[in-house]
C-alpha cells in the first residue's frame, strides 16, 4: 500500500550544498515556502550573474516566458565569485531580494527580508523572512564560502 505525499520535496541547505531527507523509504515533503526560497537562491546556473542577456542562464529559463518563473540565482553567483567581506554581504542581501522578488510579484507574499552575516570564518548565513499575507516563515541557509577567485 503506497502513501500519497503532498507538497514539495523538502530541500534544505547544508554546508555541502542542498540535501533531502528520506525516512522509511519516503522523501520528506514540505508544504511551506522554504523549498521555493532555496531553489530561488541556489537553483539556477551558478554562472548566471543575473544581468539581462546573460547566456549562462539556467537551461529551463530559455523556454519559460514568465520572468517570475525563471531561476536566476544571482545569490549563488556572488557567493561563488567574490571574497567574503562586509560589502559582499550587502551585495548578497540585494541579490537575494532580487532572487526572491517573484514571491512579491506573484502575490505569494507581501514582504521579504534578508539578512546576511558571517557567523564564523568562511561561512555565510542567510536569514530569510517571508511574510505571506500574515503567515511569517523564517529560514536560515548556511553556506561554506567557496569563491573561486
Amino acid at each position: 500500500m503506497s502513501r500519497q505525499q503532498q507538497g514539495d520535496v523538502h530541500l534544505f541547505q547544508t554546508i555541502e550544498d542542498g540535501e533531502i531527507t528520506v525516512e522509511n523509504g519516503l522523501v520528506q515533503m514540505d508544504g511551506g515556502l522554504e523549498t521555493a526560497a532555496y531553489l530561488s537562491l541556489f537553483g539556477g546556473n551558478e554562472n548566471d550573474d543575473g544581468l539581462e542577456g546573460n547566456v549562462n542562464n539556467w537551461w529551463a529559463n530559455f523556454s519559460e516566458n514568465e520572468t517570475s518563473r525563471q531561476y536566476r540565482s544571482e545569490t549563488q553567483f556572488i557567493i561563488r565569485e567574490n571574497v567574503l567581506t562586509s560589502l559582499t554581504l550587502l551585495r548578497i542581501e540585494q541579490a537575494a531580494i532580487r532572487d526572491l522578488q517573484w514571491f512579491l510579484d506573484e502575490g505569494v507574499a507581501n514582504e521579504v527580508n534578508v539578512t546576511a552575516t558571517i557567523p564564523k570564518l568562511n561561512t555565510l548565513k542567510l536569514d530569510i523572512e517571508i511574510n505571506a499575507l500574515g503567515n511569517v516563515s523564517n529560514f536560515q541557509f548556511v553556506e561554506n564560502w567557496r569563491a573561486s577567485i
